[in-house]
């Protein structure tokens, strides 16, 4: 059965709407609230995206490629992909669109922050691969729904602290899950069970520490350049079946 359009990116355009109106709600709360609310909504969700970042990075413990362990490939996936996004100005080039949309709609002082915060949380996760996966290949946009809901939820508490930044990442989430749910029919070919495929499990956890590291940022534990670690997320797959081919060589 051939899926028409809207069936296989449904999920993708509903997380966008929710995000916009989780942007809206936002924006009311933060010209009526002061500033030590919204410092302690900032402080929350910080704790709470650095939890989402230690469930998520248990997934490292969970892979084992030849002689190499998960957590061995997910650090040699975070230094090369960060050497690799510090080389490529990934960190810059965010700053720099989302420098431009604020200069575009007359963004606050927070706006890029908000933008390239927003961006890398929803975007990067398994809800997003295997919600995505899902909705391309059978229709099935549970898992989008779920997503929305907390993207929804997460934008009002983001919004209130950075600003209307947050909504325009509905952009990087409309070409990043609908590019996965458009392409799913080829990568299910690859990936006959993206829920338990290590290659999948070491990108989740990869993907995780990265989140973890939003989490300090909102908490100011550390200001880490998120943004050039996103190489990482492509390395990890492929660091995998290198491991994989070293230990069959053996």
């Amino acid at each position: 059965m051939t899926l028409d359009f809207w069936t296989r990116t449904s999920g993708t355009w509903i997380n966008v709407l929710a995000i916009a109106l989780g942007t809206a709600a936002g924006s009311l709360l933060r010209g009526r609230l002061p500033f030590r609310m919204i410092t302690v909504i900032t402080q929350g969700v910080g704790l709470l995206t650095a939890f989402l970042g230690f469930t998520m990075a248990e997934n490292l413990t969970k892979v084992q490629a030849g002689l190499f362990d998960g957590i061995i490939l997910g650090l040699i996936a975070l230094v090369v992909g960060g050497l690799l996004g510090e080389w490529a100005q990934i960190e810059e080039r965010l700053m720099t669109l989302g420098d431009r949309l604020k200069h575009q709609f007359s963004g606050g002082s927070t706006f890029t922050e908000g933008f390239v915060a927003a961006s890398l949380l929803f975007c990067v996760g398994p809800m997003a691969i295997l919600g995505s996966l899902s909705n391309g290949l059978t229709g099935d946009n549970r898992i989008l729904l779920l997503k929305s809901t907390m993207d929804g939820l997460a934008a009002i508490a983001f919004t209130s602290s950075f600003g209307v930044g947050v909504g325009f990442s509905a952009f990087m989430i409309l070409l990043y899950q609908g590019s996965l749910s458009l392409l799913a029919g080829t990568l299910a070919q690859i990936i006959p069970d993206p829920a338990t495929a290590p290659p999948i499990l070491l990108t989740t956890g990869v993907g995780g520490l990265m989140i973890l590291g939003i989490g300090f940022n909102l908490l100011d534990i550390a200001k880490i350049r998120i943004a050039a670690f996103l190489p990482a997320l492509l390395m990890a797959p492929i660091l995998y079946q290198l491991a994989i081919a070293l230990g069959s060589a053996k």
